[in-house]
């Protein structure tokens, strides 16, 4: 499959097929990397790494997933360059174009994302706005592949912020490829309509379901529960209205046997904020696979790469 010169800003631009290829070569180079195979895909290619918000994983996935391919990952921060500041973002994309094969944008706005793509004329990836986190979704995928051997006709359930970028994308991705998908969730932190309405038509080809509720009952025959923050980098400001909105949705052992199941697992984004969306407990019984999902950003946004600008 050719993905050559392809963005990746959103799960909406890529086919079932497509977003299946990339989860296949991630596993593949995955499985090359744990024998100590690595590879040149990226050799003499420049990639620029702009992040308006601090990261761990997802700077580390870059840089290491770049390296390990041959290229050569230049780290700018908000103090290094002026995009949107005495410069704008076009004209950035411009320049930034000239000098580097490809582009991870990290920051608020989706809008920023899309106008460095159509811009600089080389392959941009989202490493997470405030509407969408692509890449965290192909780590989440393939580690669900891995606990169940498949993701078609799999239950997952988003519990928390209903609207933040995790459950948009979950969304998106899960209808694409099978996966019956819930957000559980306060009604004033539910999706807008129109994106459920688009997951929806997605979903259609694949005969499965999207569903958004309130009600805690919905967990039942959850293959995997997903959480998050409940404030996302941005909305510090918001976090005694979120706790108290969102405390009846905490992730805790009493919510998990509301599934009737034992072979439920938990996702987790990370960083955790325990006690509050998550018990400890609960992160604990869970963290090698939480980990396991950590360390899948690294083969997902290195297969990203490969396939978009990779020799």
């Amino acid at each position: 499959m050719n993905l050559k010169g392809r963005s990746f800003l959103t799960l909406k631009d890529f086919t079932s097929e497509e977003i299946g290829y990339l989860l296949e070569l991630a596993a593949d180079l995955k499985d090359k990397k744990k024998h100590g195979i690595t590879g040149n895909s990226l050799k003499g290619k420049n990639i620029a790494l702009i992040f308006e918000k601090p990261s761990t994983r997802t700077r580390c996935s870059f840089t290491v997933g770049c390296v390990d391919e041959g290229g050569y990952p230049e780290y700018l921060g908000t103090n290094d360059i002026q995009l949107g500041h005495k410069e704008s973002v076009e004209d950035t994309a411009r320049v930034l174009g000239r000098m580097f094969d490809g582009i991870q944008f990290r920051g608020f706005k989706q809008e920023t994302v899309e106008k460095l793509a159509k811009y600089s004329k080389v392959p941009v990836w989202n490493g997470l706005t405030d509407e969408y986190h692509p890449t965290q979704i192909l780590a989440d995928f393939l580690t669900l592949k891995e606990q169940f051997g498949k993701l078609e006709g799999l239950k997952l359930v988003f519990v928390g912020d209903g609207r933040n970028n995790m459950a948009n994308s979950l969304m998106i991705g899960a209808s694409k490829l099978g996966i019956d998908f819930t957000i559980l969730a306060p009604e004033a932190l539910w999706p807008s309509n129109e994106l459920v309405a688009q997951c929806k038509e997605y979903a259609l080809q694949w005969n499965s379901k999207i569903t958004v509720t309130k009600d805690l009952l919905a967990v039942k025959d959850a293959d995997a529960i997903y959480t998050d923050v409940w404030c996302s980098m941005g909305e510090e400001d918001k976090a005694a209205e979120r706790i108290a909105m969102l405390k009846p949705y905490q992730v805790n052992k009493e919510l998990f046997e509301m599934t009737g199941k034992e072979s439920t697992v938990l996702l987790h984004c990370l960083p955790a904020v325990k006690g509050y969306e998550v018990t400890e407990e609960l992160f604990e019984k869970f963290a090698d696979v939480i980990f396991d999902e950590a360390e899948n950003r690294m083969h997902t946004i290195k297969a990203v790469m490969v396939a978009t600008l990779g020799n």
